[in-house]
């Protein structure tokens, strides 16, 4: 446990982002123990132009133009900083030279304005948690000179274009001068590990509060109707992230089976094979709140995931959530599921995805759904930070000379 200490956290989402993050649960665990400043990200030029009608970017203009204040208290011990500065647009500049001159201009104001907060706040002898922002974090170490200078790694980001270009020099560059590098599964672990030895894994927390069948009172209508037994999947159906593949070989080869899709689709999914077989139903998009009784009815949940340099590193949190459910779970053999092996089955080939969702229904139990449940519970955002905690006192009891 640390207590009693400052933190300023800085990361990819904003304190008011429309989505969820680890970060923002990150946050609010160390708040319960400590202060917080949770920095939101800098408008960007390009942003600041393209996005100007959506009402967050209209707010940081606000913001930036001193109509409304920038730094507000959150609860007892968080307070949320909106940078009054605007950064140059630069990820996709081609030249090293030039992006590393402008990247240390953007850094140097996003410093002056934390740093503004940080004297209004008091704080001293600062903790900096940095999650993945590889960029405008890139020379805070230096510049703001936190006692521990942490960097958490939890997407493989490097694979995806936009962050590819610098991404993949620049965040080598970064975890190797961070203090401590930690990560939420163990194949970004042993990649951070490659520049910093001080590279941890240290789980994943999960809100599974809401994926409780004991809550559930009701079936939705448009799944109450479907036949026994259901194979489903709830979450984005983007072709980049699943096999479609897979899919359509299941449903194929089991016609009896009912292949329940919950999410939003992309134009290969669209346009995929899947809408011409009877036994395969979208549902679209569903409310976060709904999405247990969308589960309740599956007899196996799957996460058919392709294996890319996208995927391979990355923690399914929906796991967690079929697992709260007590629902047998086939999912697609990763580095980063080795932490369910005990409780998943674990495919390899489409072939395999078939035998496997047989041997699901076949041995269910109550005593499985059972184990299932606690595991995934066990899985909770103060566990993680817990963790996390562990290796920064480790770090912090080093002799600074010994810490790479």
């Amino acid at each position: 446990m640390i207590q009693n200490r400052d933190f300023i956290v800085i990361g990819l989402q904003a304190l008011d982002s429309r989505i969820g993050s680890n970060c923002i649960n990150i946050a609010h665990e160390f708040a319960k123990n400590n202060r917080v400043l949770y920095v939101n990200y800098p408008l960007d030029r390009l942003t600041r132009f393209r996005e100007r009608k959506d009402p967050l970017i209209e707010r940081r203009i606000r913001i930036n133009q001193g109509i409304e204040p920038d730094l507000i208290q959150v609860n007892e011990n968080m307070w949320n900083l909106f940078p009054k500065t605007t950064l140059e647009s630069i990820s996709q500049l081609p030249f090293n030279g030039l992006f590393d001159f402008f990247n240390k201009v953007n850094n140097k104001r996003f410093a002056r304005e934390i740093k503004k907060a940080i004297k209004k706040l008091g704080f001293s002898n600062y903790i900096v948690f940095n999650d993945s922002d590889m960029f405008r974090g890139f020379y805070l170490k230096e510049l703001l000179e936190p006692e521990l200078y942490v960097y958490y790694t939890r997407d493989n980001l490097i694979a995806v274009d936009f962050w590819k270009k610098q991404g993949i020099r620049i965040e080598a560059a970064l975890m190797k001068k961070s203090d401590l590098v930690v990560a939420n599964s163990t194949y970004l672990a042993d990649h951070a590990r490659k520049f910093n030895t001080h590279s941890y894994y240290v789980g994943q927390g999960c809100d599974v509060s809401l994926f409780d069948k004991n809550l559930i009172k009701t079936v939705p209508e448009d799944i109450a109707t479907i036949p026994k037994p259901i194979i489903g999947y709830i979450g984005a159906l983007f072709s980049l992230r699943l096999d479609i593949e897979v899919l359509v070989f299941i449903a194929k080869q089991r016609p009896q089976w009912q292949i329940v899709l919950v999410g939003p689709e992309d134009e290969a999914f669209k346009n995929s094979e899947l809408h011409q077989l009877k036994n395969v139903w979208f549902l679209g998009s569903k409310k976060m709140e709904q999405l247990p009784e969308y589960l309740h009815p599956f007899d196996v949940a799957l996460n058919p995931q392709k294996l890319n340099e996208v995927t391979i590193g990355n923690y399914p949190r929906k796991i967690d959530e079929y697992l709260a459910m007590g629902k047998p779970t086939v999912a697609t053999k990763t580095k980063a599921m080795e932490v369910f092996e005990d409780h998943t089955y674990l495919a390899e080939t489409k072939e395999d995805y078939l035998q496997l969702v047989e041997l699901a229904l076949q041995e269910n139990s109550p005593d499985l759904e059972k184990k299932r449940e606690i595991f995934a519970r066990s899985h909770t955002w103060e566990n993680n930070v817990k963790e996390i905690y562990d290796r920064m006192i480790y770090i912090l009891q080093q002799p600074k000379d010994k810490v790479s």
